[in-house]
This record gives C-alpha cells, sequence and structure tokens, in this order.
C-alpha cells in the first residue's frame, strides 16, 4: 500500500479498494510528453520538460459487465462514472450542479438535408446548468479544489467557463473570482455575473487573459485559488471524457465511425478520444475503428492550418470571429489534436463566420436545437466534410453541441426576425402572403 500527501494529509491508496481515497481511481498525475509521474497535486506542468500533465489512473479492469451494471444503475448525471473519474466515491452526496446525461439526438432531419444515410446524432450539451459543456470539466476540478482545501474557484474564460465556475462556486459556497476579455457576447457576460463572484473583464484576448491569470497563480494573491483550467487543469479535463462515455452508453455501449468536435483549447477533442480509449480497454465497448474530425472557425483556425500544412507545429494567431468561444489563438492541446485525427484517419476543418451562422440556423430549422456560435462552427464543418469527401455520409455520425443559442444571438440577430409586421385583420395576413 502506498501513501501519498494530499492537502497536508496523508492517504492511502490500494489495488483492491481504489475508491479509498478523495481521487477514486486515480493513481497520479503523468506528464503527457515524458511520462514523469508526480503526486495529485495542483500542478499542471512537467519539471523534467514542460509538459503537460493529465491524470493517470489505476481503473477497474477485468468485469466489463459488472461496471456496465454499476453505472446504469447510477445517477442520471456524470457521477455515473465515478468508478472512472479523479473524484471520492460519496460525490453525489457533496454540494455541486451534478451536470451531464444531456441528450442525444438523432438527427434524422439534419441527416437528410446534408445526405447522411448512415446515421446522425447531435450530442447537445446546451442542457447542462449553466447551457453548457463547461459544467462537466468545472465540477471535476470543483471537486479537487475541494478535496486541496482551495477557497477561491477562478479561470481564465471566452465566457460559457466564466457562468460555469460562477454557478459552481455558488452552489458549492466558494468565492468565485473570473476573467473574461473585455469584448465578449453580452450574454455571456450577464451569465457570468448573476451568480455574485467577482467577474473582471481584461483588455486584450483570451491569451491575454490566460496568461494573466497564470501570473496571477505565481503571485501571494493568488495563495488558496483554484484556477479550474490553470492549477487545476489535469482534473478539470478529465470532465470531457463523460461526453464520450455517455454518447457510448447511449448509443447501446459502442462507438459511433465519426465524432465531430469543436476546438478551442483543443481539450475537450483530446479528452473525448482518452474516455473512448478507456471504455475499449476496460472492455465496456467493442474495440473498432472510429475518426475523430476538429471543426475550427476561420478566424482562428491555427489546429486546421497546422493539419492542412501537414505540421505538427501549431503557429498562433490573432483571433477574429464571431465564434469567440472558440477564439484561443494558442491553443495548448493543439499538437495533440493534429496526433489524433491523424491517428484515427479523421481531419481538421474550418468554416467561415457566414457558414457558422448559416449552420446555426439549418440546425435549429431542422432539429429544433438553438445553438451557440461553436455549434455553428461543428454542423458548419460537418457539412463542408460531407462536401469535401473527407466524412463518408454512410458512416454513423455524431456532432457536439456545447452550448446554448440564447448566449451568442448577436451572431444571428441580424438575419433573423419576424416574417411580416402585419394589422391585427386576416385581410393583413392574407395581404402579406401568409394565409
Amino acid at each position: 500500500m502506498a501513501v501519498q500527501t494530499v492537502a497536508g494529509k496523508s492517504t492511502s491508496t490500494s489495488a483492491e479498494d481504489p475508491q479509498e481515497t478523495p481521487f477514486g481511481p486515480a493513481a497520479a498525475l503523468s506528464c503527457r510528453e515524458c511520462g514523469t509521474r508526480y503526486p495529485l497535486t495542483p500542478v499542471f506542468a512537467c519539471l523534467e520538460c514542460f509538459g503537460p500533465l493529465e491524470v493517470a489512473y489505476d481503473l477497474p479492469v477485468g468485469d466489463p459487465e459488472g461496471l456496465r451494471a454499476r453505472i446504469e444503475a447510477g445517477p442520471a448525471n456524470i457521477w455515473r462514472y465515478a468508478p472512472l473519474l479523479p473524484v471520492p466515491a460519496d460525490v453525489t452526496q457533496k454540494q455541486n450542479l451534478s451536470p451531464g446525461w444531456t441528450k442525444l439526438v438523432k438527427a434524422d432531419n439534419l441527416a437528410r438535408e446534408l445526405g447522411v444515410t448512415g446515421g446522425l446524432y447531435v450530442k447537445d450539451d446546451s442542457g447542462n446548468p449553466t447551457h453548457s459543456f463547461k459544467d462537466r470539466v468545472v465540477a471535476i476540478a470543483l471537486e479537487a479544489a475541494r478535496t486541496f482545501g482551495l477557497t477561491t474557484l477562478s479561470c481564465s474564460s471566452t465566457g460559457n467557463l466564466a457562468g460555469a465556475v460562477g454557478a459552481a462556486a455558488a452552489r458549492a459556497g466558494f468565492r468565485s473570482c473570473v476573467f473574461i476579455p473585455h469584448d465578449l457576447e453580452e450574454g455571456k457576460v450577464v451569465m457570468a455575473a448573476v451568480y455574485g463572484g467577482e467577474l473582471v473583464a481584461i483588455e486584450g484576448s483570451y491569451d491575454d487573459v490566460n496568461r494573466f491569470c497564470s501570473e496571477l497563480i505565481g503571485d501571494p494573491i493568488g495563495e488558496g485559488w483554484g484556477f479550474v483550467n490553470v492549477n487545476l487543469r489535469p482534473y478539470y479535463g478529465e470532465g470531457s471524457k463523460t461526453l464520450a462515455y455517455e454518447v457510448a452508453e447511449q448509443l447501446g455501449w459502442r462507438l459511433p465511425d465519426n465524432l465531430v468536435i469543436p476546438i478551442a483549447s483543443g481539450s475537450q477533442l483530446t479528452k473525448i478520444d482518452k474516455g473512448l480509449q478507456e471504455l475499449i480497454k476496460l472492455g465496456l465497448v467493442e474495440d473498432k475503428p472510429y475518426k475523430i474530425f476538429g471543426a475550427q472557425a476561420e478566424g482562428c483556425s491555427p489546429v486546421s492550418a497546422a493539419y492542412k500544412a501537414g505540421h505538427d507545429v501549431v503557429r498562433p494567431v490573432k483571433p477574429d470571429t464571431i465564434a469567440k468561444s472558440l477564439a484561443i489563438g494558442n491553443p495548448a492541446d493543439g499538437p495533440y489534436v493534429l496526433d489524433i485525427a491523424r491517428r484515427t484517419g479523421g481531419a481538421v476543418e474550418d468554416v467561415n463566420d457566414e457558414q457558422v451562422v448559416d449552420a446555426i440556423k439549418l440546425l435549429a430549422r431542422t432539429e429544433g436545437i438553438f445553438a451557440e456560435t461553436a455549434g455553428g462552427v461543428t454542423v458548419g464543418v460537418l457539412k463542408k466534410l460531407i462536401e469535401t469527401g473527407q466524412l463518408d455520409p454512410a458512416a454513423e455520425t455524431v456532432v457536439f453541441n456545447t452550448g446554448d443559442g440564447l448566449k451568442t444571438l448577436d451572431a444571428v440577430s441580424p438575419t433573423t426576425g419576424p416574417t411580416a409586421t402585419i394589422r391585427p385583420t386576416v385581410a393583413a395576413f392574407r395581404e402579406a402572403g401568409l394565409a
């Protein structure tokens, strides 16, 4: 039995009882580049090579039927997957928002419009507590912050994450202080501010905000702070795996052929792939090939540009797009996205702002799902992938909508409004040609 120190306390770990620790089956932090392992603490970069750290596990292999039954008997939220996450066994008894188990919509109308014959699904994460997938990642980071004895929850954000942190902190009784670029959409600013924590707008882009937060961590001011996407990033990223788990379970414990995923930092895409690989390793799904496609907005498409040029390095850009939630010009996980797209036989593609708006309207018109701009990017890229022959329309495909369109009304409001304005008479209705 090994002993490690967590938040000043010694906790035991054992292969016989992986749920014995506050981090469940998590065994250590491991560098994605060199493999060096570290204790489970609030750190995010390897001291040997400065590579990113991620959570490594002692997963419960050997009894897939029993594990599947345990998951299916769990709550209708991400905590049904607690045996596969760095959280304590009693996580459902703690004050948190319990996000997840959102709808997987069989998008037959959209499929007909796009010529998809193999089956098309939309994983619609707009149904989460703050209407974006960020509630998943924050939920895991919050439990880590609680274990480490941190008192303030913080983040750098393009909007959705700020709201998710504010809401999660309010529910759990934490102080929150979040940082955003000064030019975010009004809906996201209001949603981030309404939960009562401090909301600080920084003059500059998201990359400027992120650099500021990294500096603040090293300042005495940052003592006791948990920046969910900086010093808590290894735990935070694990929340995206639950998207992979849910898709597979909702499909009857099987993998789709294609997945089309939006790219901001790239963490969501890389962790969905990690989740799929874990499902295969655990025997919860049959091992089969799948392709992962990344989606970016043309005005912030450094990963797409690197993919098309055959490069392994992602060159930073200055964002200029209506898809502000994806406007990260220097995506931390960009190189890993390239590796996954190439390894699985997928691709990384981009669409312009006009195509984003058209795709938002297309999804709303065909499936009744009002996506934010990131969802428009994903559906727009799906359409482009089919048109360019990069994605087989006869293969089963899942696309991800990561947020609610009510947050990005500015994108569609200039071209969306009343069909007609008439006098309150039947004659006027006829005259408008609507009868």
